[in-house]
């Protein structure tokens, strides 16, 4: 799986509960808030001041190291 920055929060985490704890080590508190379910991760980091490409890198790298 690749993540791209148009998925969803909700779709995130169906995927792999562990990206919820790169989001929080990110300083996305917010994680479990029903409203985030809907937001795309672009739209999220926007909202919290956050480096969308920062997250990519970090969710995708955490992803492959479990495939390696």
């Amino acid at each position: 799986m690749k993540v791209t920055k148009d998925m969803t929060i909700g779709e995130l985490l169906m995927a792999d509960k562990g990206i919820g704890a790169i989001l929080m080590q990110g300083g996305m508190h917010c994680v479990g808030c029903p409203s985030a379910a809907g937001e795309t991760l672009e739209e999220a980091s926007l909202v919290h001041g956050m480096d969308v490409e920062k997250l990519l890198t970090a969710i995708n790298a955490y992803l492959e190291s479990k495939n390696a």
